[in-house]
């Protein structure tokens, strides 16, 4: 349920009631987890998904059944397997479903569902017997509940509102961050120009980092390839538990950086953590290219994947090798 958070939230602050198919256990193969949902509200939106469409048919009845004032709280949906290699499944499985109807008068579930919407750690219980849902009053599961919950969702602050950023959020929202861009130019810093950031903020970067909470799951990418903003930022964002802190520019400009970064009273073990040039090696020429670099060096760090080429751990070019269609450029 927690899954479709914004979206629900937005049909109950509407004024429409919503019913909901939440899945409760997984038998055999399905593409979608416990807790995963599907919604259908009162003017017929449908939200969401439980199965990447082999049964979707069949919870939008239940859904709709609900809303008309037939609830059974506990279902199954089934699998054929034909639906399942429909759905690149190796077999048929079914799901075990309840069933909820949620109103605009359910103000504690839709605090939960605002938090998870924002990105913020939010639960909430369903009853198995009748599909009520209720906010989580024990941390520990009660057998009779079906527990649905969601951690806080990680942080990605990019200080910097340039092409490269824009880029960038659009590459990292779908691995689940909260993404929030920051400069101090009013010109740059605009959601126009960065649609896929959850949130533009226009304040001097390093005062924001300094200022916002960030946790050890978070990043920090600084892209503005300004001193005045750049370094003001880093020397905040390596004093953090960020999990990933990088920086754009050329290795000449990295020199001169991590040399700036000491004088601010920076010690060599956090100038160590600092990915600058920012990176995986891709041979990235464009802001969509250097993008993904970013997010596959983010990847790597997380998952452990120490082989993975890094560029500051190598020589040379950091962008387009020749052969590639696209001319060398370091930036200065």
């Amino acid at each position: 349920m927690l899954d479709i958070a914004s979206e629900l939230e937005q049909a109950l602050a509407a004024g429409h009631r919503v019913g909901v198919v939440t899945v409760a256990a997984v038998h055999g193969s399905a593409p979608r987890a416990v807790g995963s949902a599907m919604a259908v509200a009162d003017d017929g939106r449908v939200i969401g998904a439980i199965s990447g469409g082999c049964v979707e048919s069949e919870a939008h009845e239940l859904a709709v059944a609900a809303l008309a004032g037939d609830v059974r709280a506990r279902s199954t949906l089934g699998l054929s397997d034909d639906d399942a290699m429909l759905a690149s499944l190796s077999c048929g499985g079914h799901l075990s479903v309840v069933v909820s109807v949620l109103s605009p008068a359910d103000a504690g579930v839709r605090r939960q569902l605002a938090l998870a919407a924002a990105g913020e750690a939010a639960a909430v219980d369903i009853a198995l017997s009748d599909g009520s849902v209720a906010v989580s009053e024990s941390a520990d599961p009660v057998p009779s509940r079906l527990r649905v919950a969601r951690a806080r969702a990680p942080r990605m602050v990019i200080v910097g509102a340039v092409d490269f950023s824009s880029a960038l959020a659009t590459a990292a929202r779908p691995l689940g961050y909260r993404i929030t861009v920051v400069d101090a130019r009013p010109a740059f810093a605009t959601a126009q120009r960065h649609p896929d950031a959850h949130e533009v903020i226009r304040a001097q970067p390093g005062e924001y980092v300094a200022g916002t909470r960030i946790g050890p799951e978070d990043a920090i990418c600084v892209l503005t390839h300004e001193e005045r903003f750049d370094v003001p930022a880093l020397v905040a964002a390596l004093g953090t538990p960020a999990s990933y802190v990088g920086a754009m520019g050329s290795r000449r400009t990295d020199a001169r950086r991590r040399e700036l970064l000491r004088q601010a009273g920076v010690a060599e073990r956090a100038l160590a953590r600092l990915r600058s040039p920012i990176g995986l090696d891709l041979g990235a020429g464009t802001p969509a290219e250097t993008a993904v670099s970013i997010v596959a060096e983010i990847v790597a760090d997380a998952r452990g994947a120490s082989d993975a080429p890094r560029l500051s751990e190598t020589s040379g070019s950091i962008h387009a090798r020749p052969g590639l269609g696209l001319a060398p450029v370091e930036h200065p």
